[in-house]
């Protein structure tokens, strides 16, 4: 096990990276304005759970493949394109369609987890990240390298929990105030697709 002082410049720096605007958390912001606090939470929950994969495969050799292998990469980062432009053309789509008067359409908790759990893994740059950034904190004489990085996996998931929720929330009170008016939800919409695009736009050009 890591020492104090690492585990606490560990959470430090995860807490950091978590604040810092990126896919994820730009992910929770749109999605709790739109939907809600609990809307976020539950997505938060999503791309926590990915996370946990990206960590177990991180432990476990698996992220590898994907540094090392072009087309695993860019299938992967494909698939977590085309997710973007779908949730950007369903925001657009109900934009256009419902009646401005009415409530915004209600989401089930499994799609909303769903979805943070889909735009999580098919990112493959969080695997490549991880990879980087988690045996940077790991010490071979403190134990098995496999148990440690896991461990910090799930303080980093932890540390997500905790940013990510407090960005729900605040974005979820905002967002139930704009849903009152229709045209501000309306613009809200648009807002929300154009930044699933921007991100699909930033996934599509990544590389390894």
């Amino acid at each position: 096990m890591p020492s104090p002082d690492t585990l606490i410049s560990f959470l430090i720096a995860a807490v950091l990276l978590g604040l810092a605007p990126g896919p994820d958390n730009l992910f929770v912001l749109t999605q709790s304005a739109l939907h809600g606090a609990k809307a976020g939470w539950l997505v938060t929950a999503g791309l926590c759970t990915g996370l946990l994969g990206h960590t177990t495969a991180v432990a476990f050799g698996v992220a590898v493949l994907f540094e090392q292998s072009v087309v695993a990469f860019t299938l992967l980062k494909l698939a977590g394109v085309l997710y973007l432009l779908y949730l950007a053309w369903q925001t657009l789509r109900s934009c256009h369609d419902d009646d401005p008067t009415a409530p915004p359409p209600r989401l089930s908790r499994a799609k909303l987890y769903r979805r943070g759990v889909i735009m999580n893994l098919t990112n493959p740059k969080v695997s490549l990240f991880f990879l980087a950034f988690l045996p940077q904190f790991a010490q071979p004489d403190m134990g098995p390298m496999r148990q440690q990085l896991l461990l910090l996996g799930g303080l980093f998931i932890v540390a997500t929990i905790v940013v990510f929720g407090l960005i729900a929330t605040l974005s979820g009170s905002i967002g139930d105030y704009l849903q009152r008016h229709s045209g501000a939800r309306r613009t809200l919409d648009r807002l929300s697709a154009v930044v699933f695009i921007a991100l699909a736009a930033k996934l599509l050009t990544t590389s390894r």
